[in-house]
Parts: C-alpha cells; sequence; structure tokens
C-alpha cells in the first residue's frame, strides 16, 4: 500500500518540479461513439493528401476532418500497425493477415492480401506490432518473425529470442530482441548491435548528431552512441520508469513526444526537461498514449486506450489554467509589475514572468494564490502605479504578494480612473476613491444611485456612465444627479447593455447591436460605424487595444476589427476566431488585449491566451478534400470513395442514377470550426453557392448531361482552397438516346404520313363528297337541263313534228296532186282515146297527138319530181339522197319506185304515177331487188324502211 500512496504522491508532485509551459494547447478528444468502432487505437499515420488513419481493434478507421469511415481486414482480426508508402498504400497486419489498403479507379478503399505470398508453413503468425516502408521494402514486425516484402517475393527472420521492436531512424533499419537487444539491418541481415543487460526497448529516436535517443518500458531513456547504449538521466526519471514508456517521436527541435501506459503524454527537450504533458487531468480521455503522430499542421495526434486525443499544439490558442486540478472562472487579468495576475472564482492567482519569453502562454512556472483575496474576483485594475482587484467582498490593492484592503462594505465590481481620482462600481451604486499618499481609499458615495453597477465608462466630460444588466444605463455627472436610458430613450432593450468610451463618445453594446449617444438629441442611436460590422447581431462586449483595434463578443464569438488590415475598400478587417466560440463567461465576458502576442479571454474553464500576431501568421494552407460521392436511387451506390488522386476521370452513370449526394471535408483538423464551404455544379448551377459550415449537398432528379461538382474551402481568415472536383455524365434514358430521337423522328414521320393519308382521306372524302354534291347537284342541273331541253326538243319536235305533218301534208297534197293529175290524165287519154274510136276519124288521132304529147310531157313532167323528191326527204331524213349515195346504181325511176314503196302506196297508185301497167310495177319491183342485192326472204318494204 505504501509503494502504491509514494507513486501517487510523486505523480501528482511530478509537474511541479517539472515547471512545464503554463499554457496548454487545446485537446480534443474523440471515443468511439465519434468514429464508431472499438475504443483502443494502435497506430496513426497520415497520407499526402491529409486523411487520417487509426489502428484499431475493428479495423481500419479513416478521418477527413469531417467523416469516420471503417475499413476491416478479411478475417475481421485488429489491426495493430500501419504505414503508408509514397504511392498511398496503408499497409497493415493483423493475426494472421498481411496486405494494404488501396483505392480503386473510384476512389474506393479496397483491400489486397500478402498472405498467400507467404511460404506456406509462415502463414499463422501472432499480431503486426511494427510496419515499416523501408525504400522500396516493407517489413512486418511480429513477435516470432520479421516479414520482408520486397514487391517480388517474402522472406522472413525469425526471432532470437522475441522481437520487440522495429524502426526506422535517420535512414536505417533497427529491431530490438528481448533478450539480445539491438540489431541492425546491413546487407540483407540482421546483424546485433548492441546487447548487455535486457531492456524492453520501444523506441530509437533521432536524437543528436552521431546518437539516437532510444526509449524504453521500464528503464527510463537511453542514448545510443555508436555500439554504446548509456542511460540518460534525467529530472523526471521516477515518472518515466513508473509511468511505462510506450514508444516516442521526435516532434522538432530540440522536442521529443513520450507516449506512456500511465502517464499520459510527455513532451521533454533534448536535456529531458519536460515541457509539457497531456493527460487526464490536460484534458486527455485516458494516459495510455499507445500510438502517436505530428501532422501536416503540426498538431499532435495520440491513440489512446480508449480514444483519440488531437492536442492543437501548432495552434496559437492555449489554456492556462491557474489552478489544475480545479476548474475556475476567469473574469480578469492583468500584466503588472512583471508579473501575471488571474482574478478567478476562486481567488486571485500570479505567476512571475521571465521578460524575455515575448509568449506569455510559453512562460513555465507554478501559479500562486495571492493572500487575502479568497472568494470571486471580478476585476484588475493597475490604478496610480497599484493593481486594484476588484472582490466579491470589496475593493483591495496588491501589495507584496497580498491584498490589503481598501472597500470592505460591500461588493465590487470594478474600477474606473477620472479626474481627481477614481470610483468604483459596487454592488450599491458609485463609490469615490481617494488617493491618500500613494494609498487607495474610500471617499464615499458618488451619488444618491442605488443600483448593482458592474460597467462602467468615462466619457472625459466629467460624465461617468454605468448600466446595470437588466434596468438599462444611468448618467452620472460628477456634479448632479443621475438620469435613466431606456427603450424609451433609444436602447433597444434594458437588459445586457456594455458600455464603452471611444473617440470622445459612449458606446453601447446591446441585443440589437452597438448604439452611440447622440448629445443633441439626448438618446442613444444605432452608431453608424458599428452597424456595418454587426447590424442588428447581440455584441456582449467591446474593448479596444493600444493599437486601436477593437476587440469584441459578438453572439458568443470572439473577434477583433483590425485596423491595421483593409478588406477591400473597407478600412478594417473583421476576423473572428472560431475556436473562442462559446468560451467566454455569458454575461460577463472579458478580453485582455495586452499587446499582439498576448490577447487573454476569460473563460468558464481557466483563460484563454491568443497570439495575435502569429495566428495571422501561421495560418495552414487551406484545403479541401471530396469524402464521397453516392448515387441515389432504389438503392444507393457509392461511385466515388474519397481516396486517392484528385483528379479522376470523368464517370458515365445509367440514366436511373440522376440524383447525388456529395461529401466533403477540410483537412485543417485544428480549426474544424473555422471552415465554410461553396460549391458548384458545373452544367446545373449558374454561380458558386454561400458559405456553410454543412460538409454535403445533394442534387436530386438531375436531366442527363455531363456535369463537373466542384467544392472550395474558406478559413476564418478569408483564405479559399483550390476547389476539389468531381466529373461526371448521367446518360440519357432509352427513350432520351440517339436512336430513340432518330425513332421519334421516324414515327413523327410515320404519324405525318398517318395524318397526311388521313387527312388525304378526308379530303378526298370530301372531294368524293364534293363531287358528289356537284354531281348530284350536275345531276339536278343535267335534269333541269334536260327536262328544259326536253321541253326545247318537245317543242322543237312539236315544231317539227309540226313541220313534218305540214310537209307531209305538202307530200300528201303533192302526191295526192300527182295521182289525181296523173288520174285525171289517164282519164283525159282514155276519153280522147274512146271518142276518137267512137267518131272513127283517123285525122282525130293526128290532130289529138300534141295534146297527147302534152298529157305525156306533163306525167313525165321533172318538176313535180323534184318538188316531191324535196318534199319526201325532209319528211324521210334524205332517205333518197341516202338511197342514192349507198346504191349509185339506181335509175331515177329506179328511186321513184323506192319513194312511192316508203310511202307505202299500192302497186295501183304506183302505176298511176309511174304511168305504167300494174305489171310493169311488179317487174319494176322485181329489178329493183335484184339492183339493191335483196334475197327474197327480205321484205323490200321493211328493208327501204331502214335506209333512214
Amino acid at each position: 500500500m505504501k509503494p502504491l500512496l509514494f507513486l501517487v504522491l510523486f505523480l501528482s508532485l511530478a509537474p511541479a518540479f517539472a515547471q512545464p509551459i503554463i499554457g496548454l494547447p487545446a485537446i480534443r478528444s474523440y471515443t468511439n461513439t465519434d468514429y464508431h468502432a472499438a475504443a483502443e487505437i494502435w497506430d496513426i499515420g497520415q497520407d499526402k493528401r491529409g486523411i487520417m488513419y487509426f489502428a484499431n481493434n475493428d479495423g481500419l478507421v479513416t478521418f477527413d476532418g469531417s467523416y469516420w469511415k471503417t475499413y476491416p481486414l478479411p478475417n475481421r482480426v485488429a489491426i495493430k500497425s500501419l504505414a503508408i508508402d509514397k504511392e498511398g498504400r496503408v499497409f497493415v497486419g493483423g493475426t494472421d493477415e498481411i496486405g494494404y489498403f488501396f483505392p480503386g479507379a473510384d476512389g474506393i478503399l479496397g483491400y489486397h492480401s500478402l498472405k498467400d505470398r507467404l511460404p506456406v508453413t509462415a502463414r499463422q503468425f501472432a499480431d503486426v506490432w511494427d510496419i515499416v516502408i523501408y525504400g522500396n521494402t516493407v517489413f512486418f514486425r511480429t513477435n516470432e518473425t520479421i516479414i520482408e516484402w520486397a514487391g517480388n517475393g517474402m522472406h522472413t527472420f525469425d526471432a532470437p529470442q522475441a522481437w520487440q521492436l522495429l524502426v526506422l531512424t535517420e535512414g536505417q533499419l533497427y529491431a530490438a530482441d528481448k533478450v539480445k537487444g539491438l540489431f541492425v539491418f546491413r546487407e540483407g541481415q540482421w546483424k546485433p548491435l548492441c546487447g548487455g543487460e535486457p531492456l524492453h526497448i520501444t523506441g530509437v529516436l533521432e536524437y543528436k548528431k552521431d546518437s539516437l535517443l532510444v526509449t524504453t518500458l521500464k528503464n527510463g531513456l537511453f542514448v545510443l552512441s555508436g555500439q554504446t547504449l548509456m542511460p540518460k538521466s534525467t529530472a523526471i526519471d521516477g515518472l518515466l520508469k513508473n509511468a511505462l514508456i510506450n514508444g516516442g517521436r521526435r516532434l522538432g527541435d530540440d522536442r521529443w513526444g513520450l507516449g506512456t501506459a500511465t502517464g499520459g503524454a510527455l513532451i521533454i527537450d533534448g536535456n529531458g526537461k519536460l515541457i509539457e504533458r497531456f493527460s487526464n487531468v490536460e484534458g486527455l480521455p485516458g494516459n495510455n498514449v499507445q500510438g502517436m503522430l505530428r501532422d501536416q499542421e503540426g498538431s499532435l495526434w495520440l491513440g489512446l486506450q480508449n480514444g483519440i486525443a488531437l492536442v492543437h499544439d501548432a495552434t496559437p490558442v492555449r489554456l492556462i489554467k491557474p489552478v489544475p486540478d480545479n476548474q475556475v472562472v476567469c473574469n480578469s487579468v492583468r500584466i503588472f509589475n512583471h508579473r501575471l495576475y488571474v482574478g478567478t472564482s476562486n481567488g486571485l492567482y500570479d505567476l512571475p514572468l521571465n521578460p524575455a519569453i515575448r509568449d506569455i502562454s510559453r512562460s513555465t512556472g507554478i501559479f500562486k494564490e495571492v493572500e487575502n483575496t479568497k472568494g470571486q474576483v471580478w476585476g484588475l485594475e493597475e490604478m496610480g502605479n497599484q493593481l486594484l482587484v476588484a472582490h466579491q467582498d470589496g475593493a483591495s490593492a496588491v501589495m507584496e504578494e497580498k491584498a490589503v484592503p481598501v472597500l470592505t462594505r460591500q461588493g465590487v465590481w470594478g474600477f474606473l480612473s477620472v479626474a481627481g481620482g477614481a470610483v468604483a462600481g459596487t454592488y450599491t451604486g458609485l463609490v469615490r476613491l481617494a488617493d491618500s499618499d500613494g494609498h487607495w481609499e474610500e471617499g464615499g458615495k458618488f451619488n444618491d444611485l442605488y443600483e448593482s453597477l458592474p460597467v462602467m465608462a468615462y466619457d472625459g466630460r466629467q460624465t461617468i456612465w454605468a448600466a446595470h444588466p437588466y434596468r438599462g444605463v444611468f448618467r452620472n455627472p460628477m456634479a448632479g444627479s443621475f438620469t435613466h436610458y431606456g427603450v424609451a430613450q433609444g436602447l433597444p432593450s434594458l437588459r445586457n447593455n456594455y458600455l464603452l468610451a471611444w473617440k470622445n463618445n459612449i458606446l453601447a453594446a446591446t441585443e440589437k447591436g452597438v448604439y452611440a449617444y447622440d448629445a443633441a438629441k439626448d438618446r442613444f442611436v444605432p452608431s453608424p460605424e458599428f452597424t456595418k460590422v454587426f447590424g442588428d447581431t447581440s455584441v456582449e462586449y467591446l474593448n479596444p487595444d493600444k493599437y486601436g483595434n477593437i476587440w469584441f463578443v459578438s453572439d458568443q464569438r470572439v473577434g477583433v476589427i483590425d485596423y491595421s488590415k483593409r478588406s477591400g475598400a473597407v478600412p478594417y478587417s473583421v476576423v473572428y476566431f472560431p475556436e473562442l466560440k462559446g468560451q467566454t463567461v455569458k454575461g460577463a465576458a472579458m478580453i485582455y488585449p495586452y499587446d499582439k502576442e498576448n490577447i487573454f479571454i476569460g473563460s468558464n474553464n481557466g483563460l484563454l491566451h491568443l497570439n495575435y500576431s502569429r495566428y495571422l501568421e501561421s495560418a495552414a494552407k487551406v484545403k479541401v478534400l471530396l469524402g464521397a460521392v453516392k448515387a441515389i436511387a432504389e438503392k444507393d451506390s457509392l461511385v466515388f470513395g474519397g481516396y486517392g488522386s484528385d483528379e479522376q476521370p470523368p464517370v458515365r452513370l445509367p440514366s436511373r442514377w440522376n440524383s447525388f449526394h456529395f461529401e466533403y471535408a477540410s483537412p485543417l483538423f485544428a480549426q474544424p470550426n473555422a471552415i465554410e464551404y461553396s460549391y458548384q455544379l458545373s452544367g446545373f448551377d449558374h454561380d458558386w453557392s454561400g458559405w456553410s459550415s454543412k460538409p454535403e449537398k445533394d442534387y436530386t432528379n438531375l436531366p442527363y448531361g455531363q456535369y463537373r461538382f466542384l467544392v472550395r474551402a474558406r478559413d476564418n481568415l478569408g483564405n479559399i482552397s483550390a476547389p476539389a472536383t468531381f466529373s461526371f455524365i448521367v446518360n440519357p434514358s432509352w427513350y432520351q438516346t440517339a436512336w430513340a430521337y432518330i425513332a421519334y423522328i421516324l414515327f413523327a414521320l410515320w404519324i405525318t404520313h398517318l395524318i397526311r393519308q388521313q387527312q388525304r382521306r378526308r379530303l378526298l372524302l370530301h372531294q368524293k363528297k364534293y363531287e358528289e354534291e356537284q354531281a348530284r347537284r350536275n345531276y339536278l342541273h343535267s335534269l333541269e337541263l334536260d327536262r328544259k331541253e326536253k321541253v326545247l326538243i318537245a317543242l322543237q319536235n312539236a315544231k317539227l313534228e309540226g313541220e313534218l305533218q305540214f310537209k307531209n301534208k305538202e307530200l300528201a297534197t303533192v302526191t295526192m296532186h300527182l295521182i289525181e293529175r296523173g288520174g285525171i290524165l289517164a282519164n283525159i287519154r282514155e276519153e280522147l282515146t274512146a271518142v276518137i274510136k267512137r267518131l272513127n276519124l283517123p285525122h282525130l288521132s293526128n290532130e289529138f297527138k300534141p295534146v297527147f304529147r302534152l298529157i305525156s310531157d306533163t306525167e313525165h313532167s321533172d318538176e313535180d319530181w323534184n318538188r316531191f323528191a324535196l318534199y319526201f326527204d325532209e319528211v324521210y331524213n334524205n332517205f333518197l339522197s341516202t338511197l342514192k349515195a349507198k346504191y349509185p346504181q339506181l335509175s331515177p325511176t329506179d328511186l321513184k319506185l323506192c319513194a312511192f314503196l316508203r310511202l307505202n302506196l299500192s302497186s295501183k297508185g304506183i302505176a298511176q304515177l309511174l304511168n305504167i301497167s300494174l305489171k310493169g310495177v311488179e317487174i319494176s319491183r322485181y329489178r329493183l331487188r335484184k339492183k339493191l342485192g335483196l334475197p327474197t326472204e327480205v321484205n323490200l318494204n321493211d328493208f327501204l324502211g331502214k335506209i333512214s
């Protein structure tokens, strides 16, 4: 039991003897609930793009600044070590498994096993504890063997007893055996370097010229010079031997980091002096440090038994804890007489300063409590070569490392130097302080204002302004009564008004921005100068420094209006410090800008220190990484995994993958809250998006086409990274391809053709209907014309018929006349002949010959025949002409016979007309048939009826 108590006492006192740096870097812890894997971290690596890799019991864990990912080994065993070569291959080892992770063309990290290249007899081994890349060769260390992989073959080196270490230092490969000591790899073989007493060697580090620093688990530090291993004595040997050194790394010039099993991480110099220590007390989630890495930004990563710690050792923001083992609120700070005084909720503490150290956070020493200050300290003020302390019990002056009371009747918030003395703001109003022979003493109440006044400002015109947290502002002339200012006098609220005298005016930092007192109007109005900076955002605190800059707390953010840096057309720059967001004391913010290297900010857990000059100088180059690209469909698909080269050829995707989820990050691990992102999808967005801290973006239902996603990062100083890009092509759907459009065109042409055919059919139908209608109308018209024509024809026929009847009558008349004349002439001849015979006068025959000749000429007169033929042809449609044309051999007598036969005259009538006998008529008929060539069966009258 006694040794245990001694160990605890020794460990607790070790920092006191070592006097480490007072300023602790910010420590951020990650637990297994953050990275969703086993708690224990064995080893750490970082690739050239800035992505962090962690050896974990569940596999390989990666972190890009925003997203954690885990990649298990095939047999799901623990990874105890890793190493990354210049090609980006992450070599790992586990039980019965060695190999490497490497991204494919799609940026997805895949595992490639090397186990099959081992001899069959060497494929069973325990954990791989160290992996070293030595040129083009990779070495894997287990307890039993060291495996060498040269790319084209494997070689194993069995341990003399048990391999305990494998390390590459200053270009030389070293190994340590449990019994035989250190070995060095030369000419392809492990050769003994130094032996001696068995030591559990855990590290071989670069040290000084021609020597190496050797760490051991239980025996502290050694120095290896040539082949001689000598113990190195330090002031913390007891701590080192009891804390169990797991390993170490050289962190820089004259700085080495040691990871221990029980004492956390120790930072020492070349003499073994403890510079810094990071353990549970300083904020680590555990004291067992198993892995250590200085990243590209200079921050220190610690792999712990129960998590990961990121020590922002390179950042110019540090935490000063006057009471290391107790969380205290720091409300005030002053540097006075080369001492740093810090007022806390537990009293006043001071620390002597070394003037040679410009950055006070790098000072060493132990804070000491100032006597008679136990309790809440509200403020510190240097007045008349004295440091006054505003305390819950009153006011006091620091003299010879103790506080001498000045006011004891009431609590005091702070002090204000005015013409003729000083004023203290107390719990019950303003109280004068008088200087009596270099000592301050109470001078009586200022006026009859009875309010708690923690905030005061002096306008230089014999007026003190004071503010109550909830009751507004009070104007207190040096002579006269006070005046209250509230909402009616222009303030946006009675609550949380902070006062500042600035350029011969009084400013009020309010919940709605900064207001200035307008003496002409006797009211507060928005300040034009500060409205440009804050707008109507809540401002809790304002304090100018000696360079003319304004330090402020706005909406729980710490910042500065730097008038030494222009921003475009504006004669100042506004710089915010995301590392400090939300860390000030709400309602009692405090910033003490001593100089550009030392800005002190009060917090709920100690005092924050900012080296502003170094902050501006050490701004890391902003980078951005594209972490993942997922295609969102029925089932999400990882298109790009975020590893490998930043430049990838365009990825061609099917049309159903037209919604995407992009993840991106910046590997500025020291300033995760200082990074904002802006993105653009070329081919879809017309411009860059606004800046946002959200590290992801979704696009849905993109039309087909070629796209390029770009994302860039910006830090709080306005530095913008080069964009990370990802190009992809969304293929058109089958119905959006060229063949589809050709089909659409053909289909459209076919439809057009069908429509044209349909229109043509309709046109033809309409045309047919029109034609039918026209035909109907024409028919009706023709019927009408026919009717009219028939009427006309009927009229003509009637006329013709009348004419025909007239001609028939004429013809009949002529015929009857001829017949009658022929009968008369025949009767006349017969009577004359009978008379002559009766008279029997022969000479009478001679006398009547002229008469008979005249009768004969009259019977054979052509004139009568011509007139008959004319009428006959008119009535019988040119019968005689047609007959004569067809049968030219007919004689006139034949024509006459045909005409008389056509008239159906009797043989007697014909005989009279032809002046022949009846027999002569028959003979003439016979002759006529022969001339006409008529057979006997053809009726002559019917034949003649068909002539015309």
